[in-house]
């Protein structure tokens, strides 16, 4: 299992495939999978049977996953970087290898 530098609540931009340019916030990672759930983005409709919580059924339009090697972390300023890990005294930090600032 590889270690995975994007987590959930990060601000991400979609770098390769059919969403290429969007923006959007990462709703959760699956790690197991390498990929991530990310708003708004990749979505699919899903048909639903009716149950207790949805009794009309019908399509659900949803957010599918994302291989994690087709986003990009997004700075403050809006800008796409990579990631690094660096010790800030006793902490282990993230920071942007393009602006040098922790994230």
């Amino acid at each position: 299992m590889t270690k995975l530098k994007i987590k959930t609540g990060d601000t991400v931009k979609v770098i390769a495939g059919d969403n290429k340019g969007s923006e959007g916030k990462v709703l959760k990672v699956l790690k197991d999978k390498d990929r991530a759930i990310v708003e708004g983005i990749n979505m699919v409709k899903k048909h639903t049977k009716p149950s207790a919580q949805n009794p009309q059924g019908g399509i659900v339009e949803k957010e599918a996953s994302i291989h994690i090697s087709n986003l990009s972390l997004l700075t403050g300023k809006g800008e796409t970087t990579r990631v690094g890990y660096r010790m800030d005294g006793d902490n282990k930090v993230r920071f942007s290898k393009k602006s040098n600032e922790v994230i």
